[in-house]
């Protein structure tokens, strides 16, 4: 029994601090094929403990089992292996670059790159989504230009977005993918107020949420479940569990419901949690997800179970909150590394291969940079015109903003 009289303030604590050993537990991890797979009709409360367990798909020999297993082909696996592949060296480049001064700020996707990447492919052309600054995947695996996304991290002279953007803030209707905003969580409620529309309009597309785990305690996200679930919006609510925030861990933002998913469950939304370091698991719930949405079964809540092992962004320095070698502790491992050795065990991948093909995307990553850095970077070459920011954002010029651009002549 609690003892009575004086109340005391609680704040959640991480289980490690810098300079103790890494510690992760607390963190269940199932038996590899060992979730059930249950059709995307199911009723929410028949599958609550999906909430609190880990969907995986490949085991610890690189082997894909159980009943979310099967559904890609070596090919699509070969590819979403270069996709991963090819957002790393991206990131590697770009945190080099911005180090030179050449951009002034930019966020990696180390450690995550199956969670966009892999999700991308269980969408269809027109699907829309809402994502945070750690999604780029989503485009890479779309075929977006590198050129285009470097320009716009440059804010040069061939930003699609003139400038008007942070850098890594992309912005691409023709790709699915909605202007990224500064403003943590506000999308996650459009994201579902589009998918409303789409219903409303008798269309075929979905949307897809996408939130950190530190932005679940935004008032955005509660709001957000709660019209999704009352309309039954036809939207995938994805939740980026990468346990640290910019400097507190998952558990200032957790609370005392156990998992992230599982917030979903009082809305009546089917939740599961998924290892975010595991392509196929990944793919699969969000193939599942999606088909939920699209047959008007209503929106899903996954939670994809990461590490974020770079810095939060190039102004960030996680020393300073975690011990340095905790990335290396993480049970689930790296996501790259995973599929390489399930494709080399399937006896379609080799060692030499994948030394080959780290060799060809980096080349083809510096093509990139090169072109786009003959248009300028942050402190070199052409830039956007001063004129860009008086256009596009009215049909119809008012008078005060005319006299502003004749004044800046412009």
């Amino acid at each position: 029994m609690a003892d009575a009289g004086m109340l005391r303030f609680h704040v959640p604590e991480p289980e490690v601090r810098p300079g103790g050993t890494p510690d992760f537990s607390d963190v269940t991890i199932p038996k590899a094929g060992s979730v059930p797979r249950p059709g995307i009709d199911v009723d929410p409360r028949t599958i609550r403990d999906l909430a609190f367990s880990i969907i995986r798909v490949l085991n610890r020999s690189g082997e894909a089992v159980g009943p979310w297993a099967g559904l890609l082909s070596d090919d699509e696996l070969l590819e979403g292996l270069r996709h991963m592949m090819t957002l790393r060296s991206f990131d590697a480049r770009m945190q080099m670059a911005q180090r030179q001064g050449k951009t002034s700020f930019y966020m990696q996707h180390l450690g995550e790159e199956a969670v966009s990447c892999a999700f991308r492919k269980a969408l269809a052309p027109g699907d829309m989504n809402f994502p945070t600054y750690r999604q780029a995947g989503l485009l890479i695996a779309d075929g977006y230009p590198m050129v285009t996304m470097m320009n716009q991290i440059y804010s040069n002279e061939a930003d699609p977005l003139k400038g008007r953007q942070l850098p890594i803030m992309y912005s691409s209707k023709e790709h699915g993918f909605f202007s990224i905003s500064g403003n943590l969580a506000t999308q996650y409620i459009q994201a579902v107020g589009w998918a409303m529309a789409s219903a409303i309009s008798n269309d075929s597309k979905i949307a897809a949420a996408w939130i950190g785990d530190g932005s679940t305690a935004e008032s955005d996200f509660h709001s957000a479940l709660v019209f999704a679930s009352t309309y039954k919006a036809p939207v995938v609510l994805n939740v980026v569990n990468n346990q640290w925030a910019i400097s507190t861990f998952q558990g200032i933002a957790r609370g005392g419901s156990g998992t992230f998913a599982a917030r979903g469950l009082g809305f009546g939304i089917p939740s599961l949690r998924v290892d975010g370091n595991d392509y196929l698991a990944v793919h699969a719930v969000a193939k599942w997800a999606a088909e939920r949405a699209r047959n008007n079964l209503g929106p899903t809540l996954v939670e994809y179970v990461t590490y974020r092992v770079g810095a939060h962004s190039s102004s960030d320095d996680p020393s300073a909150y975690r011990p340095k070698a905790e990335s290396d502790a993480w049970p689930l491992g790296d996501p790259i590394v995973r599929l390489r050795n399930h494709l080399i065990q399937r006896g379609v991948w080799s060692d030499e291969r994948h030394t080959q093909a780290e060799a060809e995307i980096l080349e083809t990553v510096i093509a990139a940079q090169r072109e786009a850095e003959r248009h300028g970077t942050l402190h070199a070459g052409g830039k956007p015109s001063a004129r860009d920011m008086f256009e596009g954002v009215y049909a119809e010029m008012p008078p005060h903003l005319r006299r502003q651009r004749q004044q800046a002549g412009v």
